[in-house]
C-alpha cells in the first residue's frame, strides 16, 4: 500500500481544527462555527484513511477533491462568522459540490485495482 503524507497531514489538521472550532463555538458562539466543526470532524477520518491507503490514483484524487471541498465550504462558513462576509461568491456551494464529487470518486475508486507496491 502507498500512503499520501499530505492527505495524512491534512486529515490531522482538519481534526485539530474541528476540535478547536467546536470549542470556540461552545464558548464564543457564532452562527456557522458548529457546522464548520462538524464538517471538519466528519471529513478528517476520511482524509486520514485515504491518505493511509492511497491504493489508486483515483482514490488519491478523491482525497484531494474532498480536501478542496472542505476548505472552500468550511472557509466560507468561517469567513461569514469572522469577517462578516462570504469568502467569495458561491464558495460554499462550490465546496459542497466538490465534497459530493469527492465522495462519488471514493465510490468509483472501489471498482479499480490497487496499484502495484
Amino acid at each position: 500500500m502507498r500512503s499520501d503524507r499530505f492527505l495524512l497531514g491534512a486529515g490531522g489538521l482538519a481534526g485539530a481544527a474541528g476540535v478547536a472550532i467546536a470549542a470556540m463555538a461552545a464558548h464564543a458562539g457564532g452562527a456557522h462555527m458548529q457546522t464548520a466543526s462538524s464538517f471538519l470532524l466528519a471529513h478528517a477520518p476520511a482524509l486520514l484513511a485515504i491518505g493511509l491507503v492511497a491504493a489508486t490514483s483515483l482514490l488519491r484524487l478523491s482525497g484531494y477533491v474532498l480536501l478542496a471541498g472542505v476548505i472552500l465550504f468550511v472557509g466560507d462558513l468561517l469567513a461569514r462568522d469572522f469577517l462578516g462576509d462570504r469568502l467569495f461568491p458561491y464558495a460554499a456551494p462550490i465546496g459542497g459540490t466538490l465534497l459530493i464529487l469527492g465522495w462519488l470518486l471514493v465510490f468509483v475508486s472501489a471498482f479499480f485495482r490497487q496499484q502495484p507496491r
